[in-house]
């Protein structure tokens, strides 16, 4: 996580022009945490007087309040007066969905984690009122963690693997569902009573890196994850970008080899098949003799049999690491970012992105290629990125 205060992504005033001052205001405390008024003027690149109105507005609105810093006194003998967020105004609720485990963060207006809870996934059940069921579950287990006195649920955010637009709020596939086409978002936020915002769960890593973590302050940046897919988040201008339909920035299916290893999306080739952990645990039974351990401790015997000299699971991470080196290439080479980060909480296994592989890059890219940064978060980065999807699209709505 990121040593800075605040939340979000820390803007430059030419950057948020196209906002409101209002708005911007409202931003820039928040990625603060707290500032003065003549900071806050400074920062937006504003006269003093001019940030006066809106802050009165957002202050009678219940959206700022006035802190008392406990720093230098005034000239006059008082501590002087800092602007920050009304965190208890309302609180938001992030979700992802897995394979094998929901997982959920209750945040307030601030950021700061209020709740959180789990629930274990089915997988036999890949119908959409199951999953409604399970969502609806995990929002009351939030609820129940916040206690009574919390503040109100004012928006939700979602995320699952798949193709999902998340401004139309439809999911078109998801290897979890079975269904296809559906009015995700609509069906959510019905039962639930709260505004929903969808996406695909590698823009919830992107997120929470640009809410949370490394991202807070570049404005141009990749996230790859590696779990159970490969995915892809790109940053263009502090925001997220999507491609023309919602749909892009599939790293994991694109292809590194013709006619080659079958990929869950029916595809052959892909990037995850040789990457991903289905692709690892796929090979497994190479390495381990035959003799597997349940189903859900696959991969971490195979990695401690890679760290322990098992030369055969060494080799399966050895191959997965020069093909995520090629898949990192591409990106460098296509979108030219100032900053990779391999980001998710399976970063532990690091023979994926060990110094070999590394080394690598400069080969397979035509200029320099970016840093590589590694962020190890905890298993609930995700729901975290949700929160930050649900803080943005709730700004705008507040602010209204």
């Amino acid at each position: 996580m990121a040593d800075a205060p605040g939340c979000g992504p820390l803007r430059r005033a030419r950057q948020s022009g196209s906002l409101s001052l209002r708005q911007r205001i409202y931003e820039q405390v928040r990625s603060a945490g707290r500032i003065s008024r003549a900071a806050l003027a400074k920062e937006l690149r504003v006269s003093p007087g001019s940030v006066t109105p809106p802050v009165s507005d957002l202050l009678a609105g219940g959206l700022l309040c006035e802190l008392q810093d406990e720093g230098q006194p005034s000239g006059r003998g008082r501590p002087p007066v800092t602007l920050g967020l009304n965190a208890r105004r309302g609180l938001v609720a992030g979700m992802k969905v897995s394979d094998h485990e929901y997982s959920a963060l209750l945040v307030d207006l601030a950021g700061q984690p209020v709740a959180q809870a789990t629930l274990p996934r089915s997988g036999a059940d890949r119908s959409v009122a199951g999953l409604l069921d399970d969502v609806a579950t995990l929002l009351s287990r939030l609820s129940g963690a916040a206690g009574h006195g919390a503040p109100p649920i004012l928006g939700a955010g979602l995320g699952l693997p798949g193709m999902v637009d998340h401004t139309g709020g439809r999911l078109r596939w998801s290897p979890i569902l079975a269904a296809r086409d559906v009015d995700l978002a609509g069906a959510v936020s019905a039962r639930l009573g709260l505004p929903v915002s969808v996406d695909n769960d590698a823009n919830l890593l992107t997120m929470a890196e640009l809410w949370f973590g490394r991202g807070r302050s570049l404005s141009d940046f990749a996230v790859v994850t590696i779990e159970y897919g490969v995915g892809l988040g790109l940053v263009v201008d502090h925001a997220p970008y999507r491609g023309a339909h919602g749909f892009g920035m599939e790293l994991g299916h694109t292809k590194v080899q013709l006619d080659g290893a079958l990929c869950r999306c029916g595809q052959r080739g892909c990037l995850e098949a040789y990457v991903a952990d289905f692709a690892l645990v796929r090979e497994a039974p190479i390495a381990l003799d035959g003799a597997l351990p349940p189903r859900s401790e696959v991969l971490e015997t195979l990695y401690a049999q890679a760290k322990g000299g098992n030369e055969a699971a060494r080799a399966i991470f050895d191959r997965a690491g020069r093909y995520l080196a090629l898949g990192l290439a591409n990106v460098a080479n296509l979108f030219d970012p100032n900053r990779i980060i391999l980001s998710g909480s399976r970063m532990r296994y690091d023979y994926l992105y060990a110094a070999e592989m590394l080394a690598e890059l400069p080969g397979l890219t035509l200029n320099t290629p970016p840093p590589v940064e590694v962020n190890a978060w905890d298993d609930l980065v995700w729901a975290r990125g949700a929160a930050a999807l649900a803080l943005s699209d709730l700004t705008p709505r507040l602010l209204a």
